[in-house]
């Protein structure tokens, strides 16, 4: 009889798991994670307390076009019709979305009326 302890070898753990498991992880957190940062533009909706006087200042933002008080207008001259409705560039415009037209076609209307120097924009549904 051989009751000599046979030399057993040790087994290395495999790494593959491993840096499976990592690579796993290094995926996940790269589309998880956001690289851009968002711009935020406040827009005011109707009934938060905006009182409205003076002519109507409605302009309907289409897919393709732009309506100021119902009538077709160019949107670069958009600017230009509404300095003759209001009193004061302040005064408050109302925005409404129309027809499908996209929140970017929204923004972009919004975004040209400030920088034509109307800051009170508040959108409706």
């Amino acid at each position: 009889m051989n009751f000599a302890e046979s030399k057993k070898t040790r087994r290395r753990p495999s790494l593959t798991p491993m840096i499976d498991v990592v690579f796993l992880l290094l995926v996940f957190f790269m589309l998880a994670s956001r690289f851009g940062m968002d711009a935020v533009m406040p827009a005011p909706l109707a009934g938060s307390g905006v009182s409205l006087a003076g002519p109507p200042r409605l302009v309907d933002v289409l897919p393709e076009a732009v309506m100021l008080n119902g009538i077709a207008t160019d949107e670069a001259k958009l600017a230009i019709y509404l300095e003759a409705l209001v009193d004061n560039p302040s005064d408050t415009i109302v925005l409404r979305s129309q027809m499908g037209a996209s929140v970017q076609r929204i923004i972009d209307v919004m975004t040209a009326l400030k920088q034509a120097g109307f800051p009170s924009v508040i959108l409706v549904e």
